[in-house]
């Protein structure tokens, strides 16, 4: 048990999925779990432990931004001992040819500040992904037909950006989409050694101005899902 997770010791599997939103996390793993249990609902930030296909997996929400991800993270690794962490999410698509409902698979995380910038002090450290997971997943979406994209996005650490400049030189430079968590995991995963990857559904565009209605989110979500636990057992 820590400050932000009330599970117990042998509560929290080694491979861990990081929705934002504990209500994905709930619904996730009622979709895809089997013999699931609540472990943690401290701060009302759910999460819950279960089988996919004999695996122990948790699902557990991050809250929204890299602070809080930072948070929960940091303990998942250091007091649980999470070994692959998955965030699935939704980004907002930043180039003509992502669309709506398409799947993002991260391989890096540009961004402008994250909690662990005052380590680096000078030092631009550029965050990326774990390649067996990168791999494993675009083999798993292939087989799947979904659509999807692998390449760099964009972490913000703020949701009503107000630079348009920025976002016009993240389009320009290729970011495929933009989203508010992967950076700091991926650093957070790299500084103890464990493996990590974002799988992204666009749920809305920066250039068309597009948006899933809410309630077609979680239903648009579910290849995203598979994806990651599909690569996080390859």
């Amino acid at each position: 048990m820590t400050i932000h997770i009330g599970a117990e010791p042998g509560d929290i599997a080694e491979t861990v999925l990081l929705p934002g939103d504990p209500y994905r996390a709930k619904w996730a793993a009622e979709t895809f779990l089997k013999d699931i249990r609540l472990v943690n609902e401290t701060r009302g930030m759910l999460g819950f432990t279960g089988t996919w296909n004999g695996h122990p997996v948790t699902i557990q929400g991050s809250g929204m931004g890299m602070p809080s991800l930072s948070i929960y993270v940091n303990e998942l690794i250091r007091d649980f001992d999470a070994k692959t962490l998955i965030r699935i999410g939704s980004c907002g698509g930043m180039q003509p040819h992502v669309a709506i409902r398409d799947v993002i698979i991260a391989m890096t995380a540009t961004t402008v500040n994250t909690p662990s910038s005052s380590l680096f002090k000078e030092l631009n450290f550029a965050p990326s992904a774990d390649w067996s997971l990168l791999r494993a997943a675009a083999v798993a979406a292939e087989s799947h037909g979904t659509r999807t994209h692998v390449g760099g996005i964009y972490s913000s650490d703020v949701f009503y950006d107000e630079r348009p400049d920025l976002n016009e030189q993240m389009v320009r430079h290729g970011i495929l989409g933009v989203e508010m968590e992967a950076a700091e995991l991926y650093t957070l995963a790299a500084r103890y050694g464990r493996r990590a990857l974002a799988i992204l559904t666009v749920s809305d565009h920066l250039l068309t101005k597009e948006a899933l209605p809410s309630d077609q989110r979680e239903s648009s979500f579910g290849d995203m899902v598979e994806i990651a636990l599909e690569a996080a057992f390859a």
